[in-house]
């Protein structure tokens, strides 16, 4: 993860929204999520610890929501945590990455910002 990457300083997505997925992506089951920071939901279904019920904090966060976090298995996170992507960070608004920063008081992400281009300038 780059060190501009604007999840560094929030981690509100880790601090907000159940993180659940199949099972077989713990490591008990030939995947790569240890076993130790999840718990079965479901009979085919498991959650990070600490997501799985209000308020929700992964137990994998480390650090302080909005001012400096890590995630301390971030090799090793589970299918819902690789593809949550931050607001603008694919040039895509993400509305549920806005609600989970309003949730602990952070203003929504902004588009970066583009060159402006003269309407003379020929590329």
């Amino acid at each position: 993860m780059s060190q501009d990457n604007p999840c560094l300083a929030c981690g509100a997505c880790c601090a907000y929204f159940r993180v659940s997925f199949y099972w077989g992506e713990c490591r008990s089951a030939g995947g790569i999520v240890p076993d130790d920071r999840v718990i079965q939901i479901s009979p085919h279904h498991a959650a990070m610890i600490g997501t799985d019920s209000k308020p929700a904090r992964c137990v994998a966060l480390l650090g302080e929501v909005g001012s400096g976090v890590r995630c301390s298995m971030y090799e090793q996170r589970s299918s819902p945590c690789r593809e949550f992507a931050a607001s603008w960070e694919n040039g895509e608004h993400n509305p549920r990455c806005d609600a989970a920063r309003a949730a602990h008081g952070l203003p929504p992400l902004t588009p970066p910002l583009q060159p402006h281009v003269s309407p003379d300038r020929v590329a």
